[in-house]
């Protein structure tokens, strides 16, 4: 354990470690990705595939033991002992800070599929990290704005089936897919700005988890509701490495996306526009009572 040492210098070494661990895993997803590139084949899409996803798993396992060796934190997490590695899963979560990614992968790896997420397409011409997403399988979204189709209304649909093509690739193997519905970080402004009714979410939207479920078509019909609370409040990624987290608390809690909503037409249809976000704030409110709740048990504890 090196979680003695001196903050600044705990972070200077722990990313570090944390940027060997991903060179390390870096040069085979790049090999991998240049041979998808040339090799067009079917099946050697798929073990291709798999092979990336399990490179992707060994870094998330570096993270994992790099956390162990840096970190003096306090788990507390329920929820996660009846998963599979073998299901569809939507992974819906409240957003505080970056640190929730790292929080994720503790949790989650080697108890379901590799985890993915919905992107811009514009993301996809970020150096290197577009590559990496694109040879990973991360769907690439589409997405049009209202005023765009009322210019263009030919292309009305088409940015739900290029996302669909793009998810056809998951038949063949179980994945995860995690959405912030929250849309950005949880900050006092945004809450105030927002006018939130909620004391410690933003508000969610529903417009793009509708559209991720539509994607599927079906395909996953199981989501994990997972609640973070940093008792002593959210910190910055190079914060964690400083070793300034020292408690998290996560509830997990699986549900069955109701069959409603895995097909219907969020965009054109106003009544399966309102009967979703009632569902979504339904969620919601029960997260923001949990979330209420989590931190007062943790008070009196103390």
């Amino acid at each position: 354990m090196l979680s003695f040492l001196p903050p600044y210098i705990l972070g200077v070494v722990s990313i570090v470690i944390v940027a060997l661990n991903t060179l390390f895993f870096m040069i085979p997803v790049y090999i991998l990705s240049l041979l998808k590139f040339i090799i067009r084949l079917p099946a050697w899409q798929r073990v291709c595939a798999r092979m990336l996803m399990r490179t992707a798993t060994g870094w998330m396992r570096g993270i994992i033991f790099i956390l162990k060796l840096t970190q003096k934190i306090s788990w507390d997490v329920e929820g996660i002992d009846d998963l599979s590695l073998d299901e569809w899963y939507f992974v819906n979560s409240n957003h505080q800070s970056w640190t929730d990614i790292i929080v994720m992968i503790k949790i989650f790896t080697g108890r379901i599929p590799f985890l993915k997420f919905f992107l811009k397409q514009e993301l996809f011409w970020i150096p290197m990290l577009g590559t990496a997403w694109w040879a990973l399988d991360y769907p690439f979204m589409k997405r049009y704005s209202k005023e765009f189709l009322e210019e263009h209304p030919e292309l009305r649909g088409k940015d739900l089936e290029v996302t669909r093509k793009a998810c056809d690739r998951y038949k063949h193997s179980p994945v995860s897919i995690l959405n912030f519905i929250e849309g950005t970080r949880f900050r006092p402004k945004k809450h105030e700005e927002q006018n939130s009714p909620y004391r410690h979410l933003l508000r969610p939207k529903a417009g793009g988890f509708a559209f991720a479920i539509s994607a599927m078509t079906g395909k996953i019909t199981n989501m994990l509701d997972v609640t973070v609370v940093y008792p002593g409040g959210p910190v910055t990624f190079w914060g964690l490495l400083c070793g300034r987290l020292s408690q998290v608390i996560v509830r997990v809690k699986k549900l069955i996306i109701p069959e409603e909503f895995l097909y219907g037409d969020y965009q054109d249809d106003p009544d399966f526009r309102e009967r979703f976000q009632a569902w979504v704030s339904r969620l919601w409110h029960e997260k923001d009572e949990l979330i209420e709740t989590l931190m007062r048990e943790d008070e009196i504890a103390k």
